[in-house]
């Protein structure tokens, strides 16, 4: 965050700040630009998902579960794997993935590698689910997270994200 000012006149970000009072802890910069971060975040999956709801029928977290299938193809992943993916605890990724298959978006099939495991893949409908989906997924990325923008600031932003999401993943405990 090089250069970034603290607004409240607390000087740089990367200058320790003794912070004493709620009001320094509020107007600290890094304080307000996590903030912000999260509050972009927040609204920005409400704006998009609430347009995959809409247009195609499945939920934000729905959509992910199709990527991480697409991306992973046949013959597909574990309710770990999956789990693993999206952060969740195996019991949500299973009562997700019951939802998907009721929905016929996943199917569960047998583990080639495991005759006593179940792997979960896509369906012909989750493939056409995720393209539809991509499709609407993108042009709204375009709309709301990169033209509010500055064009030559936007390669570098996704950049950025990239390296904090990485790096936030491999900081994450390995599920059991």
């Amino acid at each position: 965050m090089r250069g970034v000012e603290d607004q409240s006149g607390g000087g740089n970000v990367e200058e320790p700040t003794e912070i004493s009072s709620p009001k320094e802890a509020a107007d600290h910069a890094l304080v307000l630009a996590f903030g912000r971060l999260q509050g972009a975040a927040n609204r920005l999956g409400y704006i998009l998902g609430r347009s995959l709801e809409l247009e195609c029928g499945i939920s934000h977290l729905m959509f992910e579960v199709l990527l991480v299938l697409g991306r992973a193809g046949d013959p597909g992943l574990s309710m770990r794997a999956i789990a693993q993916a999206q952060v969740l605890t195996t019991g949500g990724a299973t009562r997700l993935v019951d939802r998907m298959e009721a929905a016929g978006l996943v199917e569960r099939a047998e583990d080639p590698g495991d005759r006593r495991g179940r792997l979960v893949r896509l369906t012909r409908s989750g493939e056409e689910t995720a393209v539809r989906a991509s499709r609407v997924h993108v042009e709204n990325i375009r709309r709301y997270f990169l033209a509010p923008l500055p064009p030559e600031d936007r390669e570098r932003f996704a950049e950025d994200l990239r390296i904090l999401s990485h790096f936030a993943r491999d900081e994450l405990p390995r599920l059991p």
